[in-house]
């Protein structure tokens, strides 16, 4: 890739998730910068997209809604200027937690138990006997999802994920170890352990920044057999390909009681600060900050140049 290429960071969006994306955009932005690349900050702000003169790449850091459902990625491709990571029908695919567990299933990629409940008429108890975990479909970073242990907590559960849309899926509680696999160029990368200090891995453990509460501990490479490392990254790597996702992407995995891994989600935008943990993924791998941007930014240009 030419230093001289303009590389256009959007960040931001009108999603939920967009300080999230604000502080992954400016580390991106300032990892190229500092490594000498034409780059410059677009802070997106609604569904209108305006782009600097002479863009050849957009640097894509939004996530959740907009930037990782397919949306920004079809303007893109209408515009005909390149964009990283993965295309509008894997982004899709992906965003959409129902239809990519379906991808998992089809592709014999091991994933909980689930069942789709329609809320359109009014809240539907779900089948599943409980414990089971209670998510929006189509939204990112655990917004709106529970877990759900006792009778008490499933209608407010199921309250609360239905101001996110009419659908809720249903997912069978799987107690075990909170991994995730950073998927680079169709590679496994080392394995993150998540062991949040409270609770689950929500909004709060996840970003302790956004609202001074919460945290998490992070071990990589997770400290798993050898057996059960490849048994986690061959699965990772298995849901990544099912869903056609190019470049790269970040693959949730629980891990049970007797090293069954589970696949729960694959994210194709995932936090990209130098503390997130596709970085910490690929740092254990040899691979610095500044040179996992760079490394995405190259390859997303040859697949779509």
């Amino acid at each position: 890739m030419n230093k001289n290429t303009l590389i256009a960071v959007l960040m931001g969006g009108p999603g939920s998730e967009r300080q999230v994306s604000l502080a992954s955009g400016n580390a991106v932005l300032e990892a190229l910068t500092t490594a000498g690349y034409n780059a410059v900050a677009v802070d997106v702000t609604s569904s209108e997209l305006e782009l600097p003169e002479g863009t050849e790449l957009c640097y894509n850091t939004i996530h959740g809604t907009f930037g990782e459902d397919g949306t920004l990625q079809d303007i893109l491709d209408a515009k005909g200027i390149a964009y990283t990571g993965a295309g509008a029908s894997s982004s899709r695919l992906a965003f959409d937690k129902a239809a990519s567990k379906e991808a998992f299933v089809a592709a014999g990629v091991p994933t909980p138990k689930s069942e789709m409940i329609d809320c359109s008429r009014g809240i539907v108890q779900p089948e599943m006997p409980i414990p089971y975990v209670v998510k929006p479909p189509r939204e990112g970073s655990s917004v709106g999802i529970h877990i759900v242990k006792e009778q008490a907590d499933v209608q407010p559960a199921l309250q609360d994920a239905a101001k996110y849309g009419e659908e809720i899926l249903i997912e069978q509680f799987i107690e075990g170890k909170e991994l995730t696999v950073g998927i680079l160029d169709d590679t496994a990368l080392p394995i993150v352990h998540i062991v949040p200090r409270s609770g689950f891995y929500d909004m709060s453990n996840k970003y302790p920044w956004l609202n001074n509460e919460g945290g998490t501990d992070y071990f990589c490479p997770a400290e798993l057999d050898e057996e059960t490392t490849k048994k986690v990254q061959q699965a990772a790597l298995e849901a990544h390909r099912s869903l056609g996702t190019e470049v790269y992407s970040r693959v949730d995995v629980l891990l049970d009681s007797d090293n069954n891994p589970y696949v729960l989600e694959a994210n194709t935008i995932p936090g990209m600060t130098a503390s997130s943990l596709l970085p910490k993924s690929a740092a254990a791998s040899g691979i610095d900050f500044p040179a996992l941007c760079i490394r995405i930014a190259e390859l997303s240009l040859t697949i779509r140049s």
